[in-house]
């Protein structure tokens, strides 16, 4: 099967700033019960995911394009750039802001607690 993927818009995300655009590689009912969520995340300029827990659930980022400013669960903050993973476990809080002036591009994938 093939299908183009359509962006989905989220504004605020999270309590963060601007906009996030989501393209799912994988809708939820495709991930068949083992996570919520598989997809290419592009963050724009000034923009951010706000802080957040995950409850249930991990979330690695893989970092694809641009940079960022990944906040983690001790609210130490770290630059990550392409080939930089960023990996959040169950009951930790995080976010991720790109202040630069190019898209900021992650692949993320939320997988559910076994």
């Amino acid at each position: 099967m093939v299908r183009h993927n359509e962006p989905i818009v989220k504004e605020n995300l999270r309590g963060g700033k601007g906009h996030v655009v989501f393209y799912h590689i994988l809708e939820e009912k495709e991930l068949m019960g083992h996570g919520s969520m598989y997809a290419r995340v592009v963050i724009p300029p000034h923009c951010s995911i706000g802080w957040h827990q995950h409850i249930g659930n991990t979330e690695p980022y893989y970092v694809i394009k641009g940079e960022g400013i990944f906040t983690d669960n001790d609210k130490t903050q770290t630059v990550v750039r392409p080939g930089d993973i960023c990996t959040i476990q169950c009951g930790q809080w995080h976010s991720m802001e790109n202040n630069g002036e190019e898209d900021m591009e992650m692949i993320a994938l939320i997988i559910n607690e076994g």
